[in-house]
């Protein structure tokens, strides 16, 4: 019987076509209205569902899918699938863990030279007719604090290093001993030592405001912030507060608390560079999950164990 998969992923539908060419039915339902419809009216039809790590799946939801076996989330982020829940049913859960890092770690490093040159404000000078000549900070010979040294926090400090000579250090969950870099053992102690502290962990409750108003402090008022993990490691109200009164030099945010909704504050303020959540977005690398989530599906579908399974909770 061909398994028939709920995707509710609105970004992916270009490589779809990879999942229907190995024999799934794929229906679409990327519209809260849509998904509600899906899931409450025909829930007995789908075996999987596509989800993202901020769409998630609940558990109520989960309930209304008597025949869920598989949730699969495109990129690395699963902080709001019920993770309980689908234990509680039986459901195998994965992700896209490190397929698109080398996007992500684009994006972030583009967002810093971005924020650090200053460049949204002299093209917008620029285009009013006007010609700014001010001194901004180069990043060459500077302090890079890494925050989560994953997939993606590892391409952003080779980027940092090898290519802009910078020193790189980092705080994790335990330290690693494959890399060359300096581990420092609290947010707090990592920030106080970098220039510039970009943010690449997963979301969830072991790494909510991990960046407060005593991390932003230590940061300091010529240091930087660029998020590109997710809005849940930085307490959004501490960050205005810092960016208001200049005790942080200036942010960069592509991701929010409550998306696609942006608070006015970061949209008024002159230091902040803004982008809608597509760090993880490039041909290359949606193509590359998609084909990911196949390759699970089939293991799956196939009695074999799935490639980037998701610890469920015991």
């Amino acid at each position: 019987m061909t398994a028939t998969v709920l995707v509710l992923v609105e970004t992916v539908n270009e490589y779809l076509p990879i999942l229907e060419r190995q024999g799934y039915h794929l229906e679409l339902a990327p519209t809260p209205a849509e998904r509600r419809t899906a899931i409450y009216e025909h829930g007995e039809r789908f075996s999987a569902v596509l989800t993202r790590g901020p769409l998630g799946l609940t558990a109520e939801e989960i309930a209304a899918l008597p025949n869920l076996k598989i949730i699969c989330v495109i990129g690395a982020g699963y902080e709001q699938v019920d993770l309980q829940a689908a234990h509680q049913s039986g459901v195998v859960v994965t992700n896209g863990a490190g397929v698109n890092a080398s996007s992500v770690a684009d994006h972030a490093m583009a967002l810093l030279l971005a924020l650090v040159r200053d460049i949204p404000y002299c093209d917008a000078a620029l285009r009013r007719g006007e010609w700014p000549r001010s001194a901004r900070p180069s990043l060459a010979g500077k302090r890079l604090g890494v925050l989560g040294l994953g997939a993606v926090g590892m391409a952003i400090a080779k980027r940092a290093a090898l290519g802009f000579d910078m020193s790189v250090s980092y705080h994790n969950r335990r330290v690693r001993n494959d890399v060359p870099y300096t581990f420092c053992a609290t947010p707090t102690e990592l920030a106080r030592i970098s220039d510039f502290l970009i943010v690449a962990t997963p979301g969830g409750l072991d790494t909510r405001q991990l960046i407060n108003k005593q991390t932003l402090d230590a940061l300091g008022p010529k240091g930087f912030l660029v998020n590109v993990a997710r809005a849940s490691v930085v307490a959004t109200d501490d960050l205005v507060s810092a960016l208001e009164q200049r005790r942080i030099a200036g942010a960069a945010l592509d991701v929010f608390d409550h998306e696609p909704e942006v608070p006015q504050a970061l949209k008024n303020l002159p230091n902040v560079v803004l982008t809608p959540h597509v760090a993880g977005l490039s041909p290359e690398a949606t193509r590359a999950m998609v084909e990911l989530v196949g390759q699970n599906l089939t293991a799956f579908f196939s009695g074999k164990p799935v490639l980037t399974p998701v610890r469920l909770p015991d």
